[in-house]
């Protein structure tokens, strides 16, 4: 009877693997260095070995960006009031309508690239203490692990915001044989975890990251250190489950002591290095380099080169290294009208220029093809793609002083972002309630990072999702029509069918 159990068992998840795209809890690879003389298996043969996948870990957020970079615009710009899908189809057009369901293939790819990158992550963690080489100190080993925690960590927090309750992984999966079955099934197949939970290890994986992680080396934002891994705690204190606005304070503080602060033009940013800058760029004028790397505003980016180029610019606008290249077809993330109205009613607000340009275009579905609006801030193949700057944390301060009372100190945070963008300070009626005090952070908010991932999920943090998200249609009149109106269940996303299909621990979650 066991025997058929086991023989059961295994049929079954033989028949579920033939159809996964991409193992979504470990794969194995020729990191996997071979077995000792006592058949134990060796991950990692000696420190080059380590070296090489500590590198993959670094190279994740510059590698793979479908699932962490252009899908999370797609959900927290075009699934929110700053943009339209931008490309109308069965992937994108359900972000724009809120008619999401975990038949979206965007989910099913973002589900398991995010997972693909825990067992990454996970494969250092476990492992490195195990590796038999003499030169591999201790203390290198210490930050490799503490490198790879802070990177689980912020994994685990785009996960938990997007769909909830999620699979904790945090081991790597054995070999299945008929005697190891029983025990190695549940790493295969996890069941989900309750969002406190994963919020929880987020949380001990940050602060024990932070124990060994490297100090920030000003000329290189690439790296996983010790302010990374403050700033996450920054953000994930400020979100429901862990809400501590004294933790927040804190540790943008430190940052601010860590040597960041926000650069003195916003356009550095975001800006690039012209070949003639006397020309316009449709007379061959084209970008030759990002304008700035590793600003004292970015705590972490991934960076690109000639040679070595981001490829994701030509998915939403012109890239301007190559003026025509591939701008025969319709662009995702189409920022709204009601964005550009929240721009335009900042007169002078530099940051408008750097997050929305102009072109015209061979199509007109937002608007006409004359006067064509594209998102801005990945206008080339060398432009950094920033995961987290200063100001996003400097701000998140701002939000931790007005739930504690504090609106003259928040009011001071938005003016210097404000100050920076050219426009003046916030009028003495913004500090008069926290209702006012509130509706110009989140403002400030917007402008101030619109096209960096962080609208939506500033929404659901703050419980204002229902009263935006079902408002704007009405208002926006390039907006398609609502299909379903947003709910107390809108805040996280189905978790993709095609997985829960695979396994059978995994629900979906409910309203979809």
């Amino acid at each position: 009877m066991k025997t058929n159990y086991i023989i059961t068992i295994l049929s079954v998840f033989l028949l579920a693997a033939c159809n996964l795209d991409y193992e979504p809890v470990d794969t194995y690879s020729d990191i996997t260095e071979g077995v000792t003389e006592d058949s134990i298996q060796v991950v990692f043969k000696n420190k080059a070995a380590v070296l090489s996948h500590r590198q993959t870990l670094l190279n994740l957020y510059k590698n793979g960006q479908e699932h962490w970079y252009l899908d999370m615009l797609l959900l927290a710009e075009s699934h929110s009031d700053n943009a339209y899908a931008g490309a109308p189809n069965a992937e994108t057009t359900p972000f724009e309508v809120n008619s999401i369901e975990g038949s979206n293939t965007n989910m099913k790819r973002d589900w398991n690239g995010h997972l693909a990158n825990i067992a990454q992550a996970n494969r250092m963690i476990v492992n490195i203490d195990k590796v038999p080489d003499s030169s591999l100190t201790e203390a290198e080993r210490n930050q490799y692990k503490a490198e790879a925690k802070i990177l689980r960590a912020m994994i685990y927090f785009d996960m938990v915001r997007i769909w909830g309750n999620v699979p904790l992984v945090i081991t790597t999966a054995g070999d299945i044989t008929s005697e190891t079955i029983t025990e190695v099934y549940p790493a295969y197949f996890p069941p989900q975890t309750d969002a406190l939970t994963i919020y929880q290890q987020i949380e001990k994986d940050l602060l024990e990251g932070l124990q060994h992680a490297p100090a920030t080396d000003p000329n290189d934002k690439t790296q996983i250190t010790k302010s990374v891994a403050k700033a996450l705690l920054a953000k994930v204190y400020a979100e429901k489950p862990l809400r501590d606005y004294d933790k927040v304070i804190q540790y943008a503080d430190e940052l601010a002591a860590d040597g960041f602060a926000l650069v003195d033009n916003y356009s550095d940013l975001f800006d690039v290095v012209l070949m003639d800058p006397t020309l316009p760029p449709s007379q061959a004028n084209r970008a030759i380099d990002a304008k700035a790397r590793n600003s004292k505003e970015t705590i972490f980016e991934a960076q690109f080169f000639p040679g070595n180029t981001n490829w994701v610019t030509w998915m939403f606008g012109r890239p301007l290294n190559d003026w025509n290249f591939y701008f025969t077809w319709l662009k995702w993330i189409t920022p709204s009208r009601d964005l550009i109205r929240a721009y335009t009613s900042e007169v002078g607000d530099k940051r408008y220029q750097q997050s929305i340009i102009f072109y015209e275009c061979d199509w007109n579905v937002y608007y006409p093809s004359n006067q064509y609006p594209f998102m801005y801030k990945t206008r080339s193949a060398y432009n950094s793609i920033i995961k987290m700057r200063y100001a996003d944390i400097l701000l998140l301060k701002a939000e931790a002083l007005i739930e504690k009372g504090n609106y003259a100190a928040a009011a001071e945070i938005i003016n210097q972002t404000r100050r920076r963008a050219g426009l003046s300070n916030l009028p003495a009626s913004a500090t008069g309630s926290r209702d006012a005090i509130m509706a110009a952070y989140m403002k400030e908010r917007r402008l101030e990072l619109a096209f960096e991932g962080q609208r939506w999920f500033d929404l659901v943090r703050l419980d204002k999702v229902e009263e935006v998200m079902n408002a704007v249609y009405a208002k926006d009149e390039g907006r398609p029509a609502q299909v379903y109106p947003f709910t107390s269940l809108s805040y996280i996303l189905p978790i993709p069918q095609d997985v829960i299909d695979q396994n059978p621990n995994l629900v979906q979650n409910p309203g979809y």
